[in-house]
Parts: C-alpha cells; sequence; structure tokens
C-alpha cells in the first residue's frame, strides 16, 4: 500500500477526492508507516493500532465535509482527549484518562480528522531535547543519534518522519518552533490568546500557547484556520475574529519591513561556539538577501533587554510550574504512594517518585522565587523587565512588520550532550524565548542545511493578531527558497 502520510494536507485531500480513498485506508498507511520507522523515530507516548481503525470507520460511517477531513492528526501528550491517555509523559500521570476533550481537540474532531494518538515529549515541557520524558527520548529522523528539539520534539518528529502528516505541540518558550526548526518542518506559535488553552495541561500559564506543526506553510494556515477562535472556557482567549489564514498565502511581499535585531547574532552570542552555529548565521544572510530581492525592506533594529530573556523566563515559566504542578499530589488521578501511614508522607513519596528530576528541579527554582522575602526580588522583578522586553518589540514594530531571526542557534545537537548542564540546555531556547514573554506571534520554517545534512530554520516574528503577515511572509519565502527539502533516510 502506498504510503499517504508522505503527503501535505493539501496534497492529501486532493488524493482523496481523486481516489475515494476512505478514512480507513488512511489508518491502514499510518499503521504501516509506524511498523516501518517507529522504531528508530520513538516519536510516540500512545498509540492504540485498534483504537485508530474504531475511529476511521466512525470517521467512514459519517462523512465530514470538513477542510481537514480524514487528515492525520497527532496531539501532543499534554492535551486532554476524553477518555484517552494523557500523561505529559510523566508518571505523576501515569494511567491518567481525562474525563473532557481540550477546545483544540474537539474543534478537529469536528472538522473530520483522523486524531492518531498522542506524541512523546519532555515531561511536563520541561526541556529544549525531547530527552526528559518518562517513556524514552525521541529520535531526530535526519540522525537518529541526534536530538529533536523540544518540548514538543515528539510531534515535530513524527511530521518529519513522515508518521503523521499534521500535528499539535504547545509552545511555552519555543516549544513548538526550536523542533521544528531542528527537525526540518514548519511550527508555528500563534499570538498569547488566538488559541484556546482549555484542555492543555499547563506548565506556565501566562505563556502557554497551542501551535501547528506541519509540513508546509499552506498546511499550518490551514490548521491555525480549525484551532484558532474565541472560547468562554479560556478566560485569556482573545475575543478577536478569526481571519480566513488560507487567503494569506500570497507570495508577494513588495514593500514589506523587515526587521534585522542586532541582539539575534549568532557569531556575537556564541563567539566560542563551533562552526555549526556560525552555518546557522551564514544561512540567515542568506534569507536576508533572497527577501531584499523579492522586494522586501530590510530595516536594523534592536531589542536591548533580549540578553535578559532566559532568565526572566526561567522565573517566570518555574513560578508557574511550581503552582500549576502542586495539583498532581496522587489523591484523585495519577500515580500514588499506597505504602504510607499519613497523608504528608504520601504526599511527598508520591510527588518524589512521579516526577523526573528536570520537574522537581523547576519545582524547586519556582517555589523559591514565590517564597516569602524572595518574592519581591525574583518574580516581581522578573514580571518588570518581562514588561521591558514587550516594549521593546512595540518599538520595534513601529519601524518594521516583521522581524525575522534563527530560529535557533544551532542544529540538532547529539544526544547527551547538554542533559548534565541545564544552563547550557536553557541557553538553546534564547530566540524562541522572547515571543513567548511578549504573547507576539511566531513562525519557524526550514531555510536549508547544515554540512551535516541537519536542518536549519529560519523565525519570523510579528505584531500580535498579525499571523496573518507570517504566513505571508513564510509563503513567499517557501515558495522562492530554490533549494528542495529533502526527506529523512530512515
Amino acid at each position: 500500500m502506498e504510503e499517504l502520510t508522505k503527503y501535505t494536507a493539501s496534497e492529501l485531500k486532493k488524493k482523496i477526492s481523486q481516489d475515494s480513498l476512505a478514512a480507513s485506508d488512511i489508518a491502514s498507511s499510518v499503521i504501516t508507516r509506524y511498523d516501518k520507522v517507529e522504531e528508530k523515530v520513538k516519536g510516540f507516548a500512545h498509540f492504540d493500532k485498534l483504537l485508530l481503525l474504531e475511529r476511521a470507520k466512525e470517521l467512514d460511517r459519517k462523512p465530514s465535509t470538513g477542510n481537514l477531513s480524514k487528515v492525520p492528526v497527532v496531539l501532543k501528550d499534554n492535551i486532554c482527549v476524553k477518555d484517552e491517555l494523557t500523561t505529559c509523559s510523566s508518571n505523576i500521570l501515569a494511567g491518567f484518562k481525562p474525563p473532557y476533550d481540550a477546545t483544540v481537540v474537539t474543534k478537529l474532531k469536528q472538522s473530520g480528522v483522523l486524531l492518531l494518538g498522542k506524541s512523546n515529549m519532555d515531561e511536563f515541557a520541561f526541556g529544549s531535547s525531547c530527552e526528559t520524558s518518562c517513556y524514552y527520548p525521541t529520535n531526530n529522523p535526519y540522525d537518529i543519534e541526534r536530538v529533536p528539539g523540544g518540548s514538543s520534539g515528539g510531534s515535530a518528529a513524527l511530521v518529519a518522519a513522515d508518521e503523521t502528516v499534521l500535528a499539535l505541540g504547545s509552545d511555552t518558550g519555543g516549544s513548538v518552533r526550536q523542533p521544528a526548526s531542528l527537525c526540518g518542518v514548519v511550527g508555528m506559535k500563534p499570538t498569547y490568546g488566538r488559541v484556546s488553552r482549555y484542555g492543555l495541561i499547563a506548565f506556565g500559564s501566562s505563556l502557554d500557547q497551542i501551535g501547528p506543526i506541519t509540513k508546509d506553510v499552506t498546511d499550518c494556515a490551514a490548521l491555525l484556520n480549525v484551532i484558532s477562535g474565541h472560547d468562554p472556557m479560556d478566560s485569556t482567549s482573545a475575543d478577536k475574529p478569526v481571519p480566513d489564514y488560507m487567503g494569506s498565502l500570497v507570495a508577494d511581499i513588495k514593500g514589506l519591513r523587515i526587521g534585522i535585531p542586532k541582539e539575534y547574532d549568532t557569531e556575537s552570542l556564541f563567539p566560542d561556539k563551533d562552526a555549526l552555529i556560525n552555518e546557522t548565521g551564514v544561512k540567515i544572510k542568506e534569507v536576508i538577501k533572497l527577501l531584499k530581492d523579492l522586494g522586501a525592506e530590510v530595516v536594523d533594529i534592536s531589542l536591548p533587554h533580549t540578553k535578559y530573556a532566559v532568565s526572566v523566563y526561567y522565573i517566570v515559566g518555574c513560578s508557574e510550574a511550581s503552582s500549576n504542578l502542586a495539583r498532581f499530589d496522587g489523591v484523585e488521578y495519577g500515580h500514588r504512594d499506597k505504602h504510607q501511614d499519613t497523608l504528608i508522607d504520601m504526599y511527598k513519596k508520591t510527588r518524589e517518585q512521579g516526577f523526573g528530576s528536570e520537574a522537581k528541579r523547576r519545582i524547586i527554582l519556582g517555589t523559591y522565587t514565590l517564597s516569602s522575602g524572595y518574592y519581591d526580588a525574583y518574580y516581581l522583578k522578573a514580571q518588570k523587565v518581562r514588561n521591558l522586553i514587550k516594549r521593546d518589540f512595540d518599538n520595534a514594530f513601529s519601524r518594521c512588520d516583521i522581524i525575522l531571526t534563527p530560529t535557533s542557534p544551532e542544529t540538532a545537537w547529539p544526544k547527551g550532550l547538554k542533559t548534565k548542564d541545564p544552563l547550557l540546555m536553557y541557553l538553546s531556547d534564547i530566540f524562541t524565548i522572547p515571543a513567548n514573554l511578549a504573547g507576539i506571534p511566531a513562525i519557524s520554517l526550514p531555510c536549508g542545511y547544515d554540512s551535516k545534512g541537519l536542518p536549519i530554520g529560519l523565525q519570523f516574528m510579528a505584531k500580535h493578531f498579525d499571523e496573518e503577515a507570517l504566513l505571508r511572509a513564510a509563503y513567499t519565502y517557501e515558495q522562492n527558497a530554490g533549494w528542495q527539502i529533502k526527506k529523512p533516510e530512515l
């Protein structure tokens, strides 16, 4: 049987129409591909073949006319699906099956997609390499000895490996864009509030946003159309009209002002690192030249508080994580230690056994920064600097429409390289974190390969709720890049 997951969503929809394909045909093709490559990729946290076939039969019984009808979609393991395992790849949520669907899942089901299962992730989205999962590390399809990025590493790897056509991830500090960059696919973080967070198990509530991971920009726009919109179940959801993002796919950026922040230069930020980081900088310069040739106006801008972004993020993010993860105590769901005599001992042992080392590190950091005597010195000060970072972007967007940067300072690194040095791991998100702190939309898309054949990603950022400008710029670059995206050899 032909492997149907090799197609983009738009290509697959044509194939479904031309060949009268049933959802069951597509499900069988998914399983064939899974059996062929999943042992190498390890991108799924939960995959049930029988459930998938049953779900496909249900779709065939009730045909849908949705734009993504029958298209395979994978969900990150922190997005709730009713009565299906949702564990955030953590032992603390072992066996947990939510009693409700996340809003994005409801929207996807209404669109008639074929839900495949849950993708592996860094535990509770704490990581940049998909190595902190309680199950196993996910591998990069371009080199299975390297990381896929994180925390949505499973989603990005599954799209890159053609085990799915579409995927959703969550982005708190770059967790959609950075793995998309390392795996050579497209990943978008929408504006904070554009996509409902209801049913997304929280890490940092003021930072989290669900976003698409796809094979091209067209699919990104199509998936964003489905999941966007106001939701009364989410108090932070923006009550703003949602445009048709497919209408943004115009390959024309004449007159578009593209800002280049001097603070995002890879060579000055990482002067002592290996040549691969400099290769990223070279690729971005090639992108800038192409965009100029296509009629864009390139302007130099400054985001002076960028150097504080990582520090601010790990104070704010860990503080919110400490509060959000306090609910996981073994009382009502998930893992529970049953060999303790007192309630307090049960709490202690349950959390000690249930959380991994990175989760514990962030809980401890967050509890400390929120504690009496330290709140003003750390958390309050971080929030003030966060406001300065947002102001930097406001000032920059008075001079430009789009900001262009690398997505990641480097391509995929060998597994285990950064796991013993948390600060080194945290720095891998230096280019993506500021967009979350400011709440603005950002997209990563491939812009070539390094000398080892590993994907390099570029990032566009735009004003609040201007995803249309992002998609227009990304689509124009994609259509004119002049190089062929190569599939990983698995």
